[in-house]
């Protein structure tokens, strides 16, 4: 148990360092970020143990150190749900987005997709949005059978639009994200990653709109994915996918610091109040969440509830989608969907701007 308490105080302690230093200075650094809630959860049963066993020397010793990460233990769970529009607000828009992982697109049941399109617009549009962003977005060429982007804007009130994709020649098809505006738009622009190539459909893209003589930025985010899906087990043993998945995040963190860095210095130069959503796939406790919270309100600690998971697939990665506002405006009403049609739960939330 010594030498268990030993190891579990210097993983806490290279946990705290992740959000500090850019993952290409540490490679593993990010995968002590990923594992602080097993940490937080285990420093508690060892200080249990120690207290029981009357050792103060061991338990005050945990029971500081992960009193010393409290300001990311808070960034694990809000508790400030508020549902109510504050009296000052002036111009409100509401926000909804969504990974909607290509809509099942390649699933056995090729009936899927069409079940798992309508799911994912007939929720998006019952929130009543003003801006809707997906991300990880499907569409093909017309003539199609499978309609997404023309689909939605019918149903959205022929909303205007912003997209940025990979095209496939084969099948004419495209991958990447979109966002759409009931609201007018005035300006819409992209934010380019260094990292980008025709294999990577992670981008970053924006629209100015404007409310009530209002306007805001809105961003659509979605960073460096792990593509461990992509990791089949082809009879070499269990070792060698564990091995592959490393690699997979081993490549992904410092490249989707890099995206967190530029999508910041672009932020930080907008003319108007901004609006950031998407997929970040990094959790709070991480280099890249960092660069956001450090100048931008999370709204889901700002005005909702629980731990706030968003991500249901393989993975146990938790809090990894989500909307940050610049800190003059004020969110209300964060909602996570209940039930996903996707590997990622929809987020919604309401942003004010207040006299």
């Amino acid at each position: 148990m010594r030498i268990g308490s030993v190891a579990l105080i210097v993983a806490l302690l290279i946990s705290y360092l992740t959000p500090l230093i850019h993952p290409q200075h540490l490679w593993i650094l990010p995968f002590f970020g990923l594992a602080y809630p097993i940490l937080v959860f285990l420093s508690f049963i060892v200080i249990l143990y120690w207290a029981f066993l009357r050792s103060a020397k061991w338990s005050i010793t945990l029971l500081l150190l992960v009193v010393a990460g409290y300001p990311y233990f808070l960034r694990l769970f809000a508790y400030g749900e508020s549902v109510k529009l504050p009296e000052n607000a002036v111009t409100s828009i509401k926000v909804v987005s969504n990974n909607v992982q290509i809509f099942d697109l390649y699933d056995e049941d090729r009936e899927k997709k069409y079940t798992t399109r309508d799911s994912i617009f007939n929720y998006v549009i019952n929130q009543q949005p003003d801006v809707v962003c997906f991300q990880e977005f499907y569409k093909k060429d017309n003539p199609t059978e499978f309609q997404t982007t023309d689909l939605f804007r019918k149903e959205f009130d022929g909303a205007d639009h912003h997209q940025r994709y990979i095209y496939k020649k084969t099948g004419r098809q495209h991958f990447g994200v979109v966002m759409f505006s009931r609201l007018p738009v005035i300006a819409k622009g992209d934010v380019i990653f260094e990292s980008e190539d025709e294999t990577n459909y992670n981008f970053c893209i924006y629209m100015d709109v404007v409310k009530n003589q209002d306007t805001f930025r809105v961003y659509n985010v979605h960073l460096q994915s792990f593509r461990i899906s992509k990791i089949q087990d082809e009879g070499e043993g269990k070792s060698e996918v564990v091995k592959g998945i490393v690699q997979k995040l081993k490549t992904a963190y410092p490249k989707r610091a890099d995206q967190a860095i530029r999508i910041n210095e672009h932020i930080r130069n907008s003319p108007y109040p901004v609006i950031v959503c998407g997929d970040f796939n990094d959790t709070p406790v991480s280099f890249v969440y960092n660069q956001f919270q450090d100048h931008l309100t999370d709204a889901f600690l700002s005005c909702g509830s629980g731990i706030g998971s968003t991500y249901v697939g393989k993975l146990p990665a938790g809090r990894i989608d989500y909307v940050f506002h610049s800190p003059e405006l004020v969110s209300t009403n964060f909602f996570i969907q209940k039930r996903a049609f996707s590997d990622h739960r929809a987020i919604s939330c309401v942003v004010s701007k207040v006299k």
